[in-house]
């Protein structure tokens, strides 16, 4: 598409010391207690779930056929959605972060509509699109309404939007001057673009694939509405959840959302250890 690439980002600005002293104490005292009891909030629900529960029935729930086989669904929609996550964020993260072209800011809002929708709102209207006729005929060959299809297509709803915002910013943070200098050597757009933007977009790919992947694995209300909690049909971990509190096996729930919590925060490590772009902040369109 035509255009000039859009200049790098600045560098943001440096961060403010705390004073030793002086009348700012007070100030940083009440920023200390706010942000202080939030943390205390977040660790104790996470203590909470670690002592509800036992190894023996943690080890007794994973050991349930249904649990076992909502651990491999997840991870094989979740892998999916990363992928095809990826496939779409690359292009149109590149097209966001290094063009200029009529209705740029209008898809840059269009793309933000899974982050701020709520997910019940986005599986209902996936269910109400494929009621459509042309859809409906389509799911007569080829069923994807609660089916495992649904969840795939649920999950890379929300995921790819993250996705996108996490590689916009990293094409975003890289000098175009590599990109110029290929063009200005005989070398083509695309030419340009495989063999010099995006080997320096790695680390960007795969944290933006990280966070697809975590997205994935916790959506819950767009698969409950669009894919139902069928065990062993359509069940995942978020889903398991929800199917183990409503017979009242809290053991089994809190065994699944620890779970989910340990991938949470081995996602979180691997971010912090490769350096997550600033995905929510970009210059204005």
């Amino acid at each position: 598409m035509p255009g000039d690439p859009s200049p790098s980002t600045s560098k943001p600005a440096p961060q403010t010391p705390l004073p030793r002293g002086g009348s700012d104490r007070v100030f940083y005292l009440c920023l200390g207690i706010l942000a202080g009891t939030y943390v205390l909030l977040l660790l104790a629900t996470v203590a909470a779930d670690l002592f509800y529960t036992t190894p023996g029935h943690l080890w007794r729930a994973l050991k349930s056929p249904e649990i076992q086989y909502s651990i491999r669904l997840s991870l094989l929609s979740c892998t999916l959605t990363t992928i095809l996550s990826l496939w779409v964020a690359v292009p149109v993260g590149y097209l966001l972060a290094r063009f200029r072209f009529p209705g740029r800011a209008l898809l840059d809002a269009i793309l933000d509509i899974p982050i701020v929708l709520p997910p019940l709102v986005i599986g209902l209207s996936l269910l109400i699109l494929f009621q459509a006729p042309p859809l409906r005929a389509l799911e007569r060959i080829f069923p994807i309404t609660y089916a495992i299809p649904s969840i795939i297509l649920a999950q890379f709803m929300v995921a790819c939007a993250f996705a996108v915002r996490t590689m916009r910013a990293t094409f975003e943070q890289l000098s175009p001057r590599h990109e110029q200098v290929a063009l200005t050597l005989g070398c083509s757009r695309s030419q340009a673009f495989w063999r010099v933007v995006l080997p320096s977009a790695r680390r960007g790919i795969l944290t933006a694939a990280t966070l697809a992947w975590a997205r994935a694995l916790g959506e819950f209300g767009p698969i409950l509405i669009f894919s139902g909690a069928t065990r062993m049909k359509t069940e995942v971990l978020p889903t398991t959840v929800f199917l183990e509190l409503s017979i009242g096996n809290i053991e089994a729930a809190v065994a699944v959302s620890l779970l989910m919590i340990f991938a949470a925060v081995a996602v979180l490590v691997l971010i912090r250890t490769l350096g997550l772009p600033a995905t929510h902040s970009h210059p204005p369109s």
